[in-house]
């Protein structure tokens, strides 16, 4: 991992909240020590929609974040997205190149009819925006199923852990921070 970024740039793909934006940049500057700031909206790329799955694919959006260096981007979208081989993702990282990207549509507790709930909606898509942030500054999944890096299977996975990284992962952060690769934990099986 290079150095802690300078900066965190949000980019949202398509319709996205400004109040969920604003929120999660406060939070995930909070939480990385670094700037954070909302950039210009990018347009669904058409060629990321599987209309078999009648999904997007994580992959393809990730492609459409261009890294700048010392910036940590953050794709956000309302759309369903997928990686092969899964029925869904909530978020993704692609640790090489300092992207990622968080799906809103499976956080909603209106997608499992359930009453709608604000709150609770930006709670997990903090979360998500952290852990998928996390693998991009060089941490693995966190078998402390509190920490924020720890892997959600299910949207209980998600609501059971925390915003905040475990003392472990702190650690492991931090020594990041002089310009080493923090040491990644095994994924768990």
């Amino acid at each position: 991992m290079s150095a802690m970024p300078s900066e965190i740039l949000l980019i949202p793909f398509g319709e996205v909240a400004a109040a969920l934006l604003a929120h999660l940049c406060k939070m995930v500057a909070m939480t990385f020590g670094c700037r954070c700031r909302v950039g210009n909206t990018l347009p669904l790329p058409v060629s990321a929609f599987n209309t078999r799955r009648n999904q997007y694919s994580a992959h393809a959006i990730l492609n459409y974040l261009n890294h700048r260096e010392g910036t940590l981007m953050l794709g956000i979208v309302d759309i369903d997205l997928y990686v092969p081989d899964l029925n869904f993702v909530f978020g993704l990282a692609d640790t090489s190149g300092q992207r990622a990207v968080i799906a809103l549509p499976r956080l909603r507790q209106e997608s499992y009819n359930l009453p709608k709930d604000e709150r609770l909606l930006l709670a997990r898509a903090v979360k998500e925006a952290i852990h998928e942030l996390g693998h991009t500054s060089g941490l693995g999944h966190c078998n402390n199923r509190s920490c924020v890096m720890a892997f959600s299977n299910s949207l209980s996975d998600t609501d059971h852990k925390g915003p905040a990284f475990c003392r472990q992962c702190r650690v492991l952060i931090r020594a990041g921070q002089d310009g080493s690769r923090p040491k990644e934990r095994p994924e768990p099986r």
